[in-house]
């Protein structure tokens, strides 16, 4: 066989074998890419997203869209051919499997997650937007989630309502905490609290529940990195009752990140007029019951997602703008936000067609 000949077998059939390498072997990688954007305004399979009953609503024109992002499964695993295309590709991003899915989590523990951290930022949104109304909002610390296997398991359960930790009265989650770690591993902490059931059938009756109990734990060592410090084995959480009632409806979306805009939407439907002016405004964003804005993951997928489905504006966490300047889609202004206070002080700017002085991102 001529040597021209042999060298380039030998060259095609190398090539084979590493395409054949890149295609079979899995690297730790997963990938990231522009999700679907769902006006708060508008409906979504069938129905309104926000539904609100029990207080007057106006009508709303234009977009406050919220943008989602798309990742690959806990159990997918990508081949070397399929990252490096990730990697070439514009509008999508590849990152460590661990940045998506920390401690080996899996797909199951992530979605159950995921749904616990929307339903709370669908809460927060709405104290957030009564606030801005002084729609007065009747609030409560809570047990959130009772670790497996730990002291308080059978003792503490979710739902019940704090109002004292060794007969000190707690007005926030963090009070919980604070309380509970003064004691040193193995000591007893005292909890007062209003069980699940009684709170919830005040709530139907809308009465203040009368029935309390005392529940002694004896605490234990938490197995985290650095100071020992004593626990029960809780999380803390807070609760609210509305004076009317607040419905969103939208399935197979998970995460903290559609607060802000959640926030905007309840707020542009209860008050006259239009908030955006007409004007398609997309965004994100984490919020607080006090309406602080807090960043989110995958800001570049989700300003590629707003922009293909016609976005003009994109409220951006202000955490969040370094990122999100460094490849701003084309015809899409970036728009800086700490607070729903800046977000509805740059909508108004933009209903006024008084754009100048608009902070935005990269500025």
């Amino acid at each position: 066989m001529p040597r021209r000949t042999a060298t380039m077998l030998a060259s095609t059939l190398m090539l084979i074998a590493l395409l054949c390498a890149g295609v079979f072997i899995p690297v730790p990688y997963s990938e990231m890419s522009p999700g679907p954007t769902v006006n708060t305004l508008g409906d979504h399979g069938g129905e309104p997203v926000l539904q609100i009953s029990g207080r007057k609503t106006y009508a709303a024109s234009g977009h406050l869209n919220m943008t989602t992002v798309r990742v690959t499964s806990a159990d997918y695993r990508m081949n070397l051919v399929e990252a490096v295309y990730g990697w070439l590709a514009h509008d999508n991003k590849v990152v460590p499997h661990e940045t998506l899915y920390p401690d080996g989590k899996t797909e199951e523990q992530s979605t159950q997650e995921n749904a616990e951290e929307f339903s709370q930022s669908q809460e927060s949104a709405k104290v957030a937007a009564l606030k801005e109304l002084d729609v007065p909002v009747r609030s409560w610390v809570i047990v959130s989630t009772v670790v497996k296997g730990s002291p308080a398991e059978g003792e503490l359960h979710a739902g019940d309502v704090i109002k004292a930790v060794d007969g000190t009265a707690v007005k926030e989650p963090a009070d919980v905490a604070k309380l509970v770690t003064k004691h040193k591993p193995g000591q007893d902490v005292r909890f007062t609290i209003v069980p699940a059931k009684e709170q919830a059938a005040a709530e139907k009756e809308k009465r203040t529940p009368t029935k309390t109990q005392d529940v002694t734990i004896t605490t234990t060592t938490s197995d985290d990195t650095g100071e020992k410090r004593a626990i029960v084995g809780i999380s803390a959480g807070t609760d609210h009752t509305f004076p009317f009632t607040i419905d969103i409806k939208l399935a197979d979306v998970g995460g903290p990140s559609a607060g802000l805009m959640f926030a905007l939407g309840i707020y542009d439907k209860l008050t006259p007029g239009s908030l955006t002016g007409g004007k398609f405004v997309a965004g994100t964003g984490t919020i607080d019951d006090e309406g602080k804005v807090g960043p989110i993951g995958g800001i570049e997928m989700k300003t590629v997602g707003a922009r293909a489905k016609g976005a003009q504006y994109f409220l951006t966490p202000a955490d969040n703008c370094e990122a999100a300047a460094k490849d701003t889609p084309e015809g899409l202004t970036l728009i800086k936000v700490k607070t729903i206070d800046d977000a509805l002080g740059a909508l108004k700017d933009l209903r006024s067609g008084d754009t100048a002085d608009l902070p935005k991102c990269g500025k």
